[in-house]
């Protein structure tokens, strides 16, 4: 259910329509990006989403590879959900669609031909192909989805094909960017299309919904071409055999590497599943030569090592990805030595510092040479620092901003940017909070409930439902199962068998902690009177609860305690 708070507004009720913004995922973090969109009288609004991707688990998740947005609010509005437009293909924007997608009752989802051709390939690995309603439409394409006039405007980015969407009501209109920068050579992509933001900026624009990644960073970013220029000279340079890793989706960065590698006389292997699919998707859209030539890593064994540059997957320091591998030397086809170079051609995603940290430090001792983006510009970031948003807003003169897409303080930078440019209307919208944007002023008149969710293995399950929580307690202290064997009157038949998980053997004076636990639940079930032991329950949560305050006096610390009754 929704919840009400008491302390906004609420004056469109029974006021006739209004255009409202609501966020799910992405403001107030990076990554996890879920937008709505909605028109008409409050209860009977239909909605669009834009975007709906995906973070990635930490440390603090333990097991946890993939968190998506909590859709309940989605879930109740489903039949009021006129479809899912996919801004580009970037993991934390389209990647929880085939988690999440079922859930809602059949909506069309629509995206330009790059973005969906890698949906397609997601699809095909979990067999969703021929079921999913996916509506190819063509870059800057201009078209009615339910209530809401919809145009895309070309913008530039780290990936092919990256659309910002105007979406236009009776009310009024509002920009929603995606990810964006300003880049006259991008590449692969055509440039941002200024002149069509200008027109829009003439035609009047009521809200800017906009990305605030790099708010916190003065000037403009630099161009894609000038990091394949430096790429080509360190490859040219490299004394042996030489590695890169970088964003699979960064296809201009591929075709960058490609052609270093051609222009050094090397042979370019292609090292990493995800790599692949996106090479596949930019020959299929002409965004890569098909006859690309690059081999497979199998071919490592059989071509001289000073002759190949290796292009890898695993910049983020995921343990299952290629670099990772490489590093702890596990990887089945691929070892680095001594004098070989690794070239990081990306940042660091906020999150996987200590990820990335341990991975280089790794290859640190293998005596295998590091490169990053603090020795050399080896890569550029996709969004607009402060320069580039002062460029958007002088184009499009809103009335209104709302900061999307960042940290908290990435989004109080560019709120106050915002203000400083003059706009007015500036809303400091989190995840969950409802902004009407129309009719203004733009302001924050509701709320509803958001988290997470988490792929834990092949289940989807809320942040709240309890496994992984208990595993974080596991990491800490432990586990102890006692098992109890009982007659049916609760006469112990047989002594408590125990066993510890991740628990030191005995205590300071020698214990064994085996024995403490086992002493605390025979001590248990001979205390409880004899009427209250044929209460199995009630006997289990008593053991339980003796043998985790025994360890826990003796250890100074409570692991997870279990108990395994049978009774005979």
């Amino acid at each position: 259910m929704r919840r009400r708070n008491p302390h906004v507004s609420r004056k469109s009720n029974g006021k006739g329509a209004d255009f409202v913004f609501l966020p799910l995922g992405g403001v107030g973090e990076i990554g996890m990006n879920l937008y709505l969109y909605g028109y008409g009288r409050d209860g009977a609004r239909e909605w669009l989403i834009v975007d709906m991707g995906i973070t990635f688990g930490s440390e603090t998740e333990p097991g946890v590879d993939v968190i998506l947005p909590d859709i309940r609010f989605i879930e109740e509005e489903r039949h009021n959900i006129v479809g899912l437009l996919l801004t580009h293909a970037h993991e934390d924007h389209f990647g929880a669609v085939v988690d999440l997608w079922p859930l809602l009752a059949g909506v069309p989802v629509y995206a330009t031909p790059f973005t969906a051709e890698m949906l397609k390939l997601k699809l095909a690995e979990v067999g969703l192909l021929d079921g999913l309603p996916l509506k190819i439409i063509p870059l800057g394409d201009r078209r009615t989805i339910g209530p809401f006039d919809v145009e895309l405007i070309n913008m530039s980015h780290s990936i092919p094909e990256p659309s910002a969407v105007v979406i236009r009501t009776p009310l009024g209109a509002a920009l929603h960017t995606g990810d964006w920068k300003l880049d006259e050579n991008p590449l692969t992509s055509a440039p941002t299309d200024a002149a069509r933001l200008k027109a829009l900026g003439e035609e009047g624009l009521s809200a800017l919904i906009c990305d605030s990644t790099n708010a916190v960073r003065d000037g403009v970013s630099a161009s894609e071409a000038d990091v394949a220029v430096t790429l080509e000279r360190l490859i040219r340079d490299a004394p042996q055999l030489v590695a890169v890793t970088t964003f699979a989706s960064n296809v201009a960065r591929i075709r960058s590497v490609a052609n270093a590698a051609r222009a050094a006389g090397r042979e370019l292997v292609v090292v990493g599943r995800a790599m692949f699919r996106v090479i596949e998707a930019a020959q299929a859209t002409g965004y890569l030569d098909p006859d690309l030539p690059f081999h497979e890593e199998t071919a490592l064994a059989r071509l001289p090592r000073r002759k190949l540059v290796a292009l890898c997957t695993g910049s983020q320091g995921e343990t299952r990805a290629a670099m990772a591998r490489i590093a702890q030397k596990e990887h089945p086809n691929v070892k680095l030595e001594a004098g070989d170079w690794v070239i990081y051609s990306s940042r660091t995603i906020p999150g996987n510092e200590k990820a990335v940290g341990r991975v280089q430090n790794a290859l640190a001792d293998m005596e295998v040479e590091v490169i990053t983006d603090q020795d050399a510009p080896v890569h550029v970031s996709g969004h607009p620092r402060r320069g580039e948003l002062e460029q958007l807003y002088a184009w499009v003169k809103p009335q209104a901003a709302i900061p999307m897409h960042g940290e908290g303080r990435h989004l109080e930078a560019h709120a106050k940017l915002a203000e400083r440019l003059g706009v007015k209307q500036v809303v400091r919208a989190r995840n969950g909070t409802m902004v009407r944007i129309l009719p203004g002023p733009a302001e924050i008149i509701d709320d509803v409930p958001v988290g997470r969710i988490y792929r834990d293995g092949m289940i989807l399950t809320r942040a709240d439902d309890g496994q992984v929580r208990e595993r974080r307690k596991l990491s800490f202290a432990g586990s102890v199962a006692v098992s109890l064997v009982l007659s049916e009157k609760g006469v112990l038949l047989a002594e408590p068998e125990v066993a510890l998980t991740g628990i030191p053997a005995t205590d300071n004076e020698g214990r064994p902690f085996a024995t403490i636990a086992r002493d605390a639940a025979i001590g248990t079930i001979e205390s409880l009177p004899k009427p209250k032991r044929k209460d199995h329950a009630l006997v289990s949560e008593a053991v339980r609860r003796s043998v985790r305050a025994a360890v826990n006096q003796a250890w100074g610390k409570k692991p997870v305690c279990s108990v395994l009754l049978t009774v005979l």
